[in-house]
């Protein structure tokens, strides 16, 4: 082979190469979203991790992919898990304990984003908070005094407060912690707890029954898919019943709920952009810490205050991220 003809083939093979590389190069990232709640539920929230997303320089259908998978309900969450590592995406980003657990269940290659999970140590999701190891990270939703705080705020609204009916779900892996924070919270401000479990709508009548049987005071609701799947029906029983209730998240106020206090879930999906471009980037998620909640949301509905026949004070009011007229 002539040098004139050798350079031209070796042209010929580097012409070639460029789409192949500049293939490569536009590679779109593909993440994948599971939760056991509905979309509805988990609308605000999403919208916060794409706008965390977009302050990265990521743009939906663009330079980044999502594949979303809503269960509503728990029983579908391992199907959708499956699906999601069978489609190949570059990261899971999880909307609760049950999804992260579906996810590493499912795979232990694909990185895994938390969200938004009470008790990530507690549910086996992450070995430590500062340490995850394994292919799991993100941020958790539990607080040591956010429990303290919400129980405060109901004796502030109830000030002769003696009795608290706890409503969760056993099966959300989140429940024994919160409880124990609960538990030691009520401890300190000298108030009974009363814990109904709810597993299913079904039980929903019954624990209201329970509660004002056992003369409860109010209501606290912890967060778990089955509770907040029925936040509706929580909403209307509590008034109903005429109980105060203190709930987990804004969107049980806005759908007519009395007041919640928690972390900013919210600024959590938002914070949970900045993990999936690490990751996206290269670093592994065993060395990005598990981060605790950082921004606190207090709401209170007026409207359901007066519906139940309910003043709130003045200096309760003041301290409110939002106020429901």
């Amino acid at each position: 082979m002539s040098k004139k003809t050798g350079f031209a083939f070796g042209a010929m093979l580097l012409a070639l190469s460029f789409p192949a590389k500049a293939q490569q190069a536009q590679k779109v990232p593909r993440i994948g979203y599971l939760t056991a709640s509905s979309a509805s539920s988990q609308a605000s929230r999403l919208d916060a991790f794409r706008q965390g997303l977009h302050e990265l320089g990521y743009v939906e259908g663009k330079n980044i992919v999502i594949e979303y998978r809503y269960a509503e309900g728990l029983d579908r969450v391992p199907a959708l898990a499956a699906e999601l590592v069978g489609l190949k995406v570059d990261v899971i980003v999880t909307g609760g304990t049950g999804a992260s657990r579906a996810a590493k269940e499912a795979t232990h290659t694909i990185p895994i984003v938390m969200a938004q999970e009470g008790d990530p140590v507690g549910s086996g999701s992450v070995a430590s908070l500062a340490r995850p190891g394994g292919s799991v990270t993100g941020l958790s939703t539990l607080s040591p005094e956010i429990s303290g705080k919400q129980l405060e705020l109901l004796k502030e609204i109830v000030p002769q407060l003696y009795r608290v009916a706890v409503i969760g779900s056993s099966t959300d892996p989140s429940t024994p912690q919160v409880l124990k924070e609960t538990e030691l919270a009520a401890g300190a401000l000298r108030v009974q707890l009363q814990y109904l479990d709810v597993l299913g709508p079904k039980d929903l009548e019954t624990v209201f029954r329970a509660a004002r049987k056992e003369r409860a005071d109010t209501v606290l609701v912890l967060t778990s898919p089955v509770v907040n799947s029925l936040r509706t029906q929580f909403v209307e029983l509590a008034a109903k019943s005429g109980l105060p209730a203190m709930y987990p998240f804004p969107e049980y106020v806005e759908a007519g709920g009395l007041m919640s206090y928690g972390a900013s879930r919210t600024d959590s999906f938002r914070r949970a952009a900045t993990y999936v471009d690490k990751i996206l980037k290269g670093t592994k998620p065993s060395d990005i810490p598990v981060e605790q909640p950082k921004k606190f949301e207090f709401l209170i509905n007026l409207k359901a205050a007066k519906q139940i026949g309910l003043t709130i004070p003045p200096n309760v009011l003041a301290r409110a991220d939002r106020v429901i007229r």
